[in-house]
């Protein structure tokens, strides 16, 4: 999955949840900034922090590793 459809599942997420940028980061303890820049699709935002926003919007990230 591209950077850009992980950002607006979770901008779709958020917005489900009645969650403003500035609410998420509060929760999640992730900076405005990155949750903005997510939600655009741009930088390249840890695992670490993917799984800080979906902890708070009730979400689950799935690996998939495949082979060629």
């Amino acid at each position: 999955m591209k950077l850009q459809e992980i950002g607006k599942q979770l901008k779709e997420r958020r917005t489900v949840l009645h969650l403003q940028q500035k609410d998420l980061s509060e929760m999640s303890g992730v900076s405005l900034r990155t949750i903005i820049q997510v939600e655009n699709g741009v930088g390249n935002p840890a695992l670490k922090t993917l799984q800080k926003l979906a902890e708070v919007l009730g979400m689950e990230i799935l690996l998939t590793i495949k082979t060629k």
